[in-house]
């Protein structure tokens, strides 16, 4: 039903679905970028609707436990997080990228999404967590994005992280330096 739905946002709104996940990839991490809106997660969770991409977003653990809501996230992708030690020990709390490369460490499939913006407001430099995520990992890191000038929805090449970032990160933003977000002045690229 929701792939259903998604396809007629897609029609009605004309947007295009342009590329698609490789068959044999059963992990990573999806960029998606460029992150200035609201509209962002509900037009590239429409693309992964309809590209069949079982993406997750992270969440804390409580809001997905959450009568009704929980439901309804867990419906879109949400994973509840839980970053408190095991066992009730009084180590300090997990970082969110330990607890994300123990998510996909701990299953077989998982296609992690992470805004590398951090926020929809303008940030000078992207954040390193999906970079971090995807290393630790050891996870290729696919480049999602959305182009509001164009309407497009799609998927980019895979990166595999060589453990040098700013080389990585060259390559990344080199991608998405023509994609346009809803709100251009408020991207990094």
């Amino acid at each position: 039903m929701l792939k259903a739905l998604s396809r007629f946002v897609f029609f009605v709104t004309g947007w295009k679905i342009i590329g698609e996940m490789p068959k044999d990839l059963k992990k990573g991490v999806i960029i998606a970028a460029p992150h200035t809106s609201y509209w962002d997660f509900l037009y590239a969770r429409a693309a992964f609707f309809i590209m069949d991409i079982p993406m997750k977003v992270t969440i804390k653990k409580e809001v997905v436990n959450f009568p009704v809501f929980g439901w309804f996230a867990r419906k879109l992708g949400a994973i509840g997080i839980d970053r408190n030690p095991k066992n009730g020990s009084l180590k300090r709390k997990k970082s969110m990228v330990d607890a994300m490369v123990d998510l996909i460490n701990e299953r077989e499939e998982l296609i992690m999404m992470i805004t590398p913006e951090g926020t929809r407001k303008y940030a000078p430099r992207w954040k390193t967590g999906f970079y971090r995520v995807a290393e630790g990992a050891k996870v290729p890191i696919i480049l999602g994005y959305l182009d509001y000038a164009k309407k497009h929805a799609g998927l980019g090449p895979i990166v595999h992280p060589s453990g040098n970032y700013d080389e990585d990160l060259e390559k990344i933003m080199r991608f998405y330096r023509d994609k346009t977000a809803k709100y251009p002045n408020q991207g990094v690229l």
